[in-house]
């Protein structure tokens, strides 16, 4: 079992941002609103398998720039409280992103053991072309009327991806580091209900997905080569049941219901019995780490 902190990293936008405000104001510890985390019971899972689990907070919507920046900084503290020389790093969506850049563009590479990313659009996503193209007014109505910092949606289409692996990879391949993406797609009908649109949007352009990201862009590549021969294997690894880009941090949702009378049991205990298992994903991980 590895002996390393492990640093959980949220992606774009994240779901539970009041709590996570309300935490801070209250001086309320992470352990004790794990339940309404982003990564759902993770780290309390994780910590009691002997783990050392940080899950800091990022920028909401902010250049993946700026993210990368503020990781290294979560990750130097990190790094500073527990006296280790490097961290492991589970990545989920836009926060696999974050990690890379960090890697990559903040000198960062040798503090980073091992970068596992879950749900990663490592080539972009349809949904965010979308939602950055011609004609699109959501972006502008946050940006203009709520003053709200939404540049990281430019950063998850697939031409700015495709552009910062063209120029990340010779570094990469020469890193060292333990790279591996874990991904994972359902069926439209068993998708979380506000991701069914953008679930058509991926299908059709890219095939099997997770409501956001295709299977394909989760996986990255097999290996990575540098400029001069290095060869560097990335292990690409799937959930081990459907899962939909909010199922993969730990949240269950209504669309699972399985009809009790076809053996689903109650809906309670499907919940509870879903979570449990994407738990132990992230519990297999972490018990695989160098």
């Amino acid at each position: 079992m590895t002996t390393l902190p492990i640093v959980l990293v949220h992606g774009i936008a994240r779901f539970d941002i009041l709590f996570v405000i309300l935490r801070k104001k209250l001086h309320i510890r992470d352990t004790a609103v794990d339940g309404i985390q982003y990564f759902k019971g993770i780290k309390t899972q994780l910590e009691s398998h002997g783990f050392r689990v940080f899950h800091p907070n990022q920028s909401f919507s902010g250049s993946v720039d700026l993210r990368a920046d503020e990781l290294r900084e979560h990750v130097n503290e990190v790094l500073a409280l527990t006296a280790a020389e490097k961290v492991h790093i589970i990545g989920h969506s836009m926060g696999g992103l974050d990690a890379r850049h960090m890697i990559v563009d903040k000198g960062m590479a040798g503090k980073v053991a091992s970068l596992t990313t879950i749900g990663t659009p490592h080539h972009g996503s349809p949904v965010a072309n979308r939602l950055e193209g011609p004609g699109s007014l959501l972006l502008k109505v946050l940006r203009t009327v709520v003053n709200l910092d939404v540049d990281g949606v430019a950063d998850l289409t697939t031409t700015s991806c495709e552009q910062f692996n063209a120029r990340a990879e010779d570094f990469e391949a020469k890193t060292g580091i333990l790279y591996q993406t874990y991904s994972s797609s359902e069926n439209w009908n068993r998708v979380f209900a506000p991701l069914i649109s953008s679930w058509f949007l991926v299908r059709e352009q890219e095939g099997d997905n997770d409501g956001v990201v295709s299977v394909t862009s989760q996986q990255w590549k097999k290996e990575l080569v540098a400029n001069d021969g290095t060869r560097l294997p990335i292990a690409q690894r799937q959930f081990p049941f459907g899962a939909d880009h909010l199922n993969q941090v730990g949240w269950w949702d209504p669309d699972e219901i399985v009809n009790p009378f076809f053996g689903g049991g109650s809906i309670i205990d499907q919940a509870r019995d879903f979570e449990q298992k994407v738990r132990d994903v992230y519990l297999d991980i972490a018990q695989h780490l160098p």
